[in-house]
């Protein structure tokens, strides 16, 4: 139970750091709402998931490079180091270049075809912001792997409080100071814009610079020095990781991408404005998982040679999707209060954000499912068969392409979240059954589909037969975790006193 202690120690502090940054910008959600129609918040949701698919590529999948080769090469640890930044100060470097070469065409190609000069402005700050958000990827994984979380937590944080004040000083205060006191308009007039979404992305731009000095002490001990047969070696395990990750990103993003294409004009940006605003209601279930992934990925590889590790694995997954499920009733049981963190501004945007809240129990579902997945994956990064995260997420990128351009010209948004439920589904069943062959974890099948199964049914009575009514979904709520505590009483109380 030592091993649990260390797990739940390491995944609580990165999981609260986490977890306030994340409800800390979940707090701008309700303005971002009112202050941009539909429309305009579909090209928030559209400039960032192209975002997430870019940081993919960015980091190169060297952050579970770092960690395993820490591992495997104790005695070469900075030769580690040196490598995985050097891999992606290239990598940044030259998609720097490229954007800033190509920013206009690449502006008239996201605006269906026509050139917009803040489109343009959109591009570049997008180039700086990912570029930055890269190089901070092996110094904030250096801390994990000195165990300094509460650095790594203190950074996260300043970052997403320099986001949030420069929002709303941008958004909120400006404004109402040039109406509350007229002498100012003057000064702003020169070179204010209202209602410009592009203040959102330069306040990202400068919380993603002074985060990368703050990791200043941390770059200063990198050295832009190759070790060429180590840097072979972990090319030929990170190269896997890092399609698996650009496949990830597509099953989770590519809607929100494809949506503007196959839907063209003025409703497919509105469509995404709206899959992109009910999706933050699925916010808190996202950020456990992050926050897992976090404690996780470090612990796996340092427990790895542990004689009962793959005992360990298979504990942490019971209470990992039963956490999950809980998490999952416990937000549909209480949509009914948390829609007004998307109302809009006036009765007509209110109904257009509100009519996408019927796809939150599937968005939550969804990250349950990428939950599991990512327990599952443990296996082929421990025994460097990375081709096999390839493998599973390439079938699942496969999966999510073709069914979304089949699906989204139909159904928009609805058909998008049913196709990642279907790729993931997929990706958890081909990932169990090839690691069970390969590395043999004695997962509890049978009792681990029982929970989710039950929690889909929960939500389904919360949602749907007592529509959404908040007493009675937290009643059922209650029973089912009363329910699973009473299952689980044994071990939990025994894991309680140690």
């Amino acid at each position: 139970m030592s091993a649990l202690k260390k797990f739940a120690g390491q995944t609580a502090i990165y999981g609260l750091s986490t977890i306030i940054a994340r409800l800390i910008n979940f707090v701008l959600t309700p303005l971002f709402v009112r202050q941009f129609p539909t429309a305009v918040y579909g090209i928030f949701t559209q400039l960032y998931s192209w975002a997430a698919m870019i940081n993919a590529v960015l980091a190169f999948g060297m952050e579970t490079t770092f960690f395993r080769y820490l591992q495997k090469h104790e005695g070469n640890q900075k030769k580690v180091l040196n490598n995985s930044f050097v891999v992606i100060l290239f990598a940044s470097a030259l998609f720097l270049a490229t954007m800033f070469l190509f920013s206009a065409s690449i502006a008239a190609w996201l605006n269906n075809g026509q050139y917009d000069s803040d489109y343009n402005r959109y591009v570049r700050y997008f180039a700086l912001i990912l570029a930055a958000d890269a190089l901070a990827v092996i110094p904030f994984a250096q801390l994990r792997a000195q165990g300094r979380p509460i650095r790594f937590a203190v950074i996260k944080l300043i970052n997403i409080l320099t986001f949030v004040c420069l929002n709303l000083v941008l958004i909120v205060a400006i404004p109402w100071l040039m109406q509350q006191v007229p002498s100012s308009a003057a000064y702003f007039a020169g070179w204010y814009k209202p209602g410009w979404l592009g203040y959102v992305f330069m306040a990202n731009l400068v919380a993603s610079g002074l985060t990368l000095l703050l990791l200043i002490p941390e770059i200063r001990r990198i050295r832009l020095q190759v070790e060429r047969k180590l840097l072979v070696d972990m090319l030929s395990y990170s190269f896997p990781i890092l399609v698996a990750n650009i496949s990830f990103i597509i099953n989770e993003y590519l809607g929100k991408i494809m949506i503007p294409l196959l839907i063209p004009g003025e409703a497919g940006k509105i469509d995404n404005g709206i899959y992109g605003a009910v999706s933050k209601i699925a916010v808190f279930l996202s950020i456990a998982v992050q926050a897992f992934r976090l404690g996780a990925e470090p612990f796996f590889f340092s427990y790895s040679k542990n004689e009962n590790a793959r005992k360990i694995y298979a504990l942490i997954m019971d209470y990992f999707i039963i956490a999950m499920v809980l998490v999952m009733v416990g937000i549909t049981a209480n949509i009914d209060w948390l829609k007004y963190f998307i109302e809009g501004d006036g009765a007509e945007q209110q109904a257009l954000y509100w009519s996408g809240l019927h796809i939150v129990p599937i968005l939550l579902l969804n990250y349950v499912l990428l939950g599991v997945y990512m327990n599952l994956s443990i296996w082929y990064k421990l025994t460097d068969q990375t081709r096999f995260g390839l493998y599973i997420s390439g079938i699942g990128a496969v999966v999510t392409v073709v069914l979304n351009v089949i699906l989204i010209p139909r159904f928009s948004y609805v058909g998008a979240v049913w196709v990642t439920l279907l790729a993931y589904a997929c990706m958890v069943v081909l990932s169990y059954l090839w690691g069970q062959q390969r590395y043999p974890i004695p997962y509890r099948v049978g009792k681990n589909i029982t929970y989710i199964l039950a929690g889909v049914a929960v939500c389904w009575l919360a949602f749907d037969v007592f529509d959404r009514h908040v007493i009675i979904g937290n009643v059922l709520l209650c029973a089912f975790a009363a329910i699973a505590f009473f299952a689980e009483r044994k071990t939990l109380m025994a894991v309680l006193k140690k």
